[in-house]
């Protein structure tokens, strides 16, 4: 069964490419431009992994990382916390993310990543 990302960003380019990519490489790819009603995108979807944006709209990436880190039926669903921010690992750590990338990041970093938690 193909593994089913969540990628959440508000940059549309990047979604695009992304999707694209990991769409290459056997995943099955849903994508969100903002993170309003969170937890119900969650359970429609149900992803094996999400990347979340720092600057994702409305909440932003750190809060809503804290809130799928504190559902009982979501926490346990790695999230991959992305942004070009230079503190990233800070940012990455106070959201309570299980990994981070810095962007601009290629394909084979993400697969990586991905991979790690697939495992």
């Amino acid at each position: 069964m193909k593994k089913r990302v969540l990628i959440c960003d508000d940059d549309l380019d990047f979604l695009s490419i992304y999707k694209l990519a990991l769409e290459e490489v056997g995943m099955k790819v849903y994508t969100r431009s903002h993170c309003r009603q969170i937890l119900e995108i969650l359970e429609e979807v149900k992803p094996d992994f999400i990347l979340m944006d720092n600057w994702i709209p409305d909440a932003g990436g750190i809060v809503t990382t804290r809130v799928i880190k504190s559902h009982p039926d979501f926490n346990k669903i790695p999230v991959i916390y992305i942004s070009a921010n230079p503190n990233i690992k800070i940012l990455a750590k106070e959201a309570g993310a299980d990994s981070y990338l810095v962007k601009p990041f290629n394909i084979n970093e993400l697969t990586e990543v991905l991979n790690h938690f697939s495992e």
